[in-house]
């Protein structure tokens, strides 16, 4: 009976309930049921250092939930989904590719898109023109959108060949 008394305390049923939020934030997508996750896991630990009533409790998980998910939704959300690198903006991704020549590998028709291979690699790629872009052709990428590049047909240079 003693050890039942052990999962009783509130620091462990908050640390639980925090999991369990957590945890549900994999399965119910949406960044929300994770910042009252952490609100669970605040009071876990104020209930580790202080004897709270239930009343204090609950009113402590609403407010730090609330204000985590109104302060930090946002900017988190960004750092995750991959908006944002370290609390910036990450345009380190556009100009990686921006301007670089890839080759199609796969005609690349204006609606259903096709392959370009860059630097070894298979990209799924995107035109914005109104004409396919044959295999072989030489294009120049002018931006990506996840894991796909928007690319047009590379400018010839003074009849040199490309």
């Amino acid at each position: 009976m003693e050890a039942f008394k052990d999962w009783l305390k509130p620091e462990l049923i908050w640390f639980l309930i925090g999991l369990v939020l957590m945890l549900l934030e994999f399965v119910l997508p949406g960044f929300i049921i994770f910042f009252f996750g952490v609100g669970a896991w605040i009071v876990a630990l104020i209930c580790l250092f202080a004897d709270i009533s239930i009343n204090v409790q609950l009113i402590l998980f609403l407010v730090a939930s609330v204000l985590l998910l109104l302060s930090l939704r946002k900017w988190m959300r960004g750092v995750f989904v991959g908006h944002k690198k370290f609390g910036r903006p990450s345009d380190d991704d556009q100009s990686e590719f921006t301007g670089k020549k890839a080759v199609v590998t796969r005609t690349i028709h204006p609606v259903m898109g096709g392959k370009v291979e860059l630097h070894g690699t298979s990209w799924n790629a995107e035109t914005d023109g109104d004409e396919p872009l044959e295999e072989g052709t030489a294009v120049e990428i002018t931006g990506k959108h996840g894991l796909t590049l928007k690319v047009r047909k590379y400018p010839a240079k003074g009849g040199n060949g490309q």
